[in-house]
């Protein structure tokens, strides 16, 4: 079978970048064993695999992992964060309130946003795997390289496996017969198998924004902490094992600057999305997508900064969570909004202070002001709309948090401190006498906001099932999403998740 991958293939496949050089060059056709026999063109095709992580938007959804789509969905659906509806803006159908309510339907659009980020990623890696497998390189040679490959490929089925549970499992580019789901068992057994697999062969070294051992023990650390959730089996030791496996790191000293523009020198991230606008990447335009339309005049005295949506902000309770001597309180934007050119408080077209406060009036009619505010990531003067600094997937305070998680889990809460006092330490608060779960699951609230992880944690602990602000009790099926209702009408041999209706 010859096949040939066309320029608009490779500009979906390829485009332009690797994860650490974003200037490969871009090839307008590609015949097997023709490409992939040189370092360079092997770079180009696995920088192929990593730019995929960006994501991408289309005429059918809009795919970005940090767009009000794909990384909202984690957020919104959790105790942490909404999207309210602000007079006509961000009703959108109703899709975030559903989301907000655990009322969600299959043809919600930020499912399938979420669905096609991860499965666009996988077919990439396979059409990837499949130039290999019919490139010049030795059989050693090309050892290494599907080990990345399958590694990256994992991560994507990991968050299938969170996300959907029953997903489809394909690997073969070639094949062409529309797939059947897997269980959520086998798609766990297959995350496990493919990193399981690949370590051996992975760089063993810290090299930023690669799969490398480090990352796939992170990966299987997850995989194991959430298995209770997943498939019904504890494995806490096997998660502290995969822990003590991750080497090479620490954490800043400075906890914002994970977050800043230029974060990628810090030594606490593991795993991480890199974006540079002079490069020409996009998507990464999360920070507009949660302050007023007037934030900009407190970001700087002319008003240089990127226009911002008024969407997405903190359920009321979060921002009183923190204490406040805690540090990480300042990841949300809370209180008056300065006019940097004037001194005074921004004023709202409707004559109000902009001034934002913790409780929102409804879900369905919010305040142009109300609700705190994502402000995690650095935010300053002169940005352009796709922001430069990279988006943090995995760090090492994941690392620490999950130990003495399972540390407690397993009946010895005074060896979880070592790891905790670590985390609260840094954030300037003191550790409670009794170390408990519910200590935890605050402490993973509070060190992680807006890191699109919650409704994770959420599930672990249970708590996604009781009612909170403005949701009432949610059923267990909905601790995965449907799958979505066009990919249902596009594939015949797919089946709708439990409790979802089939149409």
């Amino acid at each position: 079978m010859k096949i040939k991958i066309t320029a608009a293939i490779l500009l979906s496949m390829f485009f332009t970048v690797s994860c650490t050089d974003l200037n490969e060059d871009l090839y307008d056709k590609v015949e097997d064993g023709n490409f992939g026999n040189t370092p360079k063109e092997i770079d180009a095709l696995v920088g192929g695999a990593y730019s995929s992580l960006r994501g991408f938007a289309d005429g059918i959804s809009n795919n970005y992992p940090t767009c009000e789509y794909v990384f909202f969905l984690n957020e919104v659906v959790s105790d942490e964060a909404t999207i309210p509806t602000r007079g006509t803006n961000w009703y959108d159908g109703g899709q975030y309130q559903d989301a907000q309510k655990h009322t969600w339907k299959a043809d919600n659009r930020m499912i399938l946003s979420a669905w096609r980020y991860n499965y666009t990623g996988i077919a990439k890696i396979n059409a990837i795997i499949y130039q290999i497998d019919k490139s010049s390189l030795t059989t050693q040679a090309k050892t290494p390289i599907y080990a990345e490959l399958k590694a990256l490929r994992a991560y994507y089925y990991y968050n299938l496996l969170d996300l959907f549970g029953n997903v489809p499992i394909v690997t073969n580019f070639e094949d062409l017969d529309l797939p059947s789901n897997a269980t959520r068992k086998q798609v766990y057994d297959f995350v496990e198998k493919e990193l399981l697999e690949a370590i051996p062969h992975l760089n063993s070294n810290v090299v930023y924004s690669k799969l490398t051992k480090n990352v796939a023990y992170a990966i299987l650390a997850r995989l194991y902490l959430n298995s209770e959730a997943f498939i019904g089996t504890a494995r806490w030791q096997d998660c502290l094992t995969m822990c003590q496996k991750v080497t090479g790191y620490t954490l800043t000293p400075d906890f914002f600057a994970n977050f800043a523009t230029e974060n990628q020198i810090s030594p606490e991230i593991i795993f991480a999305i890199p974006y540079d606008s002079k490069a020409g990447t996009v998507g990464n335009y999360m920070s507009s997508m949660s302050c007023h339309y007037l934030q900009k005049l407190a970001i700087s005295p002319t008003g240089n900064y990127p226009w911002s949506a008024n969407g997405m902000c903190g359920q009321p309770g979060l921002y009183s969570k923190f204490g406040d001597t805690d540090k990480r309180k300042k990841c949300m934007v809370a209180g008056d909004q300065i006019n940097l050119a004037t001194g005074s408080v921004i004023i709202m077209d409707n004559g109000e202070p902009l001034t934002y406060t913790e409780n929102l009036t409804s879900l369905t009619d919010a305040k142009e002001n109300e609700g705190v505010r994502l402000g995690k990531y650095e935010m300053k003067a002169g940005e352009n709309w796709e922001r430069d600094h990279d988006l943090v997937l995995i760090r090492y305070a994941e690392i620490l948090m999950m130990q003495a998680e399972c540390h407690v889990r397993l009946g010895a809460p005074d060896l979880a401190k070592p790891f905790l006092q670590q985390i609260t330490g840094r954030a300037g608060e003191e550790m409670p006498a009794i170390i408990d779960l519910k200590f935890i699951d605050q402490e993973l609230l509070k060190e992680f906001t807006f890191e699109g992880r919650r409704r994770t944690d959420n599930i672990r602990f249970g708590t996604f099932f009781l009612p909170w602000w403005e949701k009432g009790a949610t059923d267990k099926t909905r601790a995965i999403f449907p799958i979505p209702s066009s990919v249902l009408t596009t594939n015949k041999n797919l089946v709708q998740n439990p409790g979802y209706p089939v149409n």
